[in-house]
């Protein structure tokens, strides 16, 4: 599964598993060198956003690979402002304030182009057409190469589709939360749009964490699919591994971001994405999950 996976409409060419940068632990001396064995085990997308850490993860990806740039596609998100006395953040699409978190990214990214410009969410009554004028502007100046939205609502999704010229959606997405089946997947297949799939494990529910309630999933049918998925956890695969190629399996998938903060979980990462696709057994956990609308959870 080394093979790289081309993201949509872009010319860009990414790994399955990609390296989603949230957990890392900002200020830890090990970050750097476990970007770089991320990168040297074949992971070269790595996503970020600038809410993290208020900016300062996008700051550690860009001193870790001011060197490496042109062997790594960077994705960042944007439209999270914090409040000027950090208490927390307000979602702000407008024009403007995309314009110059765009530019704050690139500044502490270290680079002149972002790979990939993400908006970090979002409604449909939000004014989406300033919204779009100014994804539009960032890639005309050539601060941007592609852009895309992380969002798992589906009116959101279809009018970003249907406005056109986008690149990919992030969608959360795992044998918990099968929601984008319904609608988002069978959408973003026609439209030939590239998926990334957060929240894999579901909250680390399904690689090992008590089972708990999950959307509308009882705590018994959550213990049960997770039991599904440690009993196939066989031959080199881990837990994660499982529940990692289960959501690569879908053909809508293009990568799956996979949280790293330590390096046993990098080495769980290169394991599952060097295994062979599991077919039969993805068909076989499908059967545990019971699938969510979303009728009837939004």
């Amino acid at each position: 599964m080394l093979e790289k996976r081309k993201l949509g409409n872009s010319d860009l060419y990414i790994s399955p598993i990609s390296f989603g940068c949230m957990s890392l632990q900002n200020g830890a001396p090990e970050n750097t060198k476990l970007l770089h064995a991320a990168l040297d085990g074949g992971i070269n997308f790595f996503d970020t956003a600038d809410l993290y850490d208020k900016g300062a993860n996008e700051s550690l990806i860009g001193e870790a690979f001011k060197h490496k740039r042109q062997d790594v596609i960077i994705a960042t998100k944007g439209g999270n402002q914090w409040r000027p006395d950090g208490s927390g953040w307000d979602w702000n699409p407008a024009k403007e304030y995309i314009l110059a978190a765009a530019n704050e990214s690139l500044r502490r990214l270290q680079t002149d182009y972002i790979d990939l410009y993400q908006i970090h969410g979002g409604t449909i009554n939000d004014p989406l057409d300033e919204t779009y004028e100014a994804l539009q502007i960032l890639q005309q100046q050539g601060k941007i190469r592609y852009w895309g939205v992380s969002s798992i609502r589906p009116n959101v999704v279809r009018y970003w589709v249907e406005k056109g010229g986008i690149t990919s959606v992030m969608s959360q997405y795992s044998l918990l939360d099968r929601r984008p089946e319904e609608t988002i997947f069978p959408l973003l297949q026609e439209h030939g749009t590239g998926v990334l799939v957060r929240g894999a494990l579901a909250q680390g529910l399904l690689a090992g964490k008590p089972a708990k309630p999950y959307l509308e999933h009882t705590e018994e049918t959550v213990k049960q699919v997770a039991d599904a998925v440690a009993q196939n956890s066989t031959d080199g695969h881990t837990p994660s591994g499982i529940a990692i190629n289960w959501a690569l399996h879908h053909s809508a998938v293009t990568s799956v971001v996979a949280g790293i903060r330590t390096a046993n979980q990098l080495t769980e990462a290169l394991v599952a994405m060097a295994q062979p696709p599991m077919d039969q057994k993805a068909a076989l956990l499908t059967q545990t999950a019971p699938a969510l609308t979303y009728q009837q959870h939004r």
